[in-house]
């Protein structure tokens, strides 16, 4: 099985860069079908995580995957 892999270590502090980041993923996953992909958000205080999360839950990505393994 394909997967694609996003490390989001290196753009923990610029937030735009992260939005367009997980925009490009996701739209790379569907184009190609890859059926799972994962995504590092890194160690701390837990907010890039949130902010991962919360990208994932918006309406119109969200119908775009089927289920979320924290």
């Amino acid at each position: 099985m394909a997967k694609l892999k996003l490390d989001l270590h290196e753009l923990y502090n610029k937030g735009d860069k992260i939005d367009a980041e997980l925009q490009r993923i996701v739209r790379e996953a569907v184009e190609k079908k890859i059926e799972l992909v994962e995504i590092i958000p890194g160690k701390g205080s837990g907010a890039l995580k949130k902010k991962v999360l919360r990208f994932l839950d918006q309406k119109h990505i969200r119908a775009l995957y089927h289920r979320i393994e924290k």
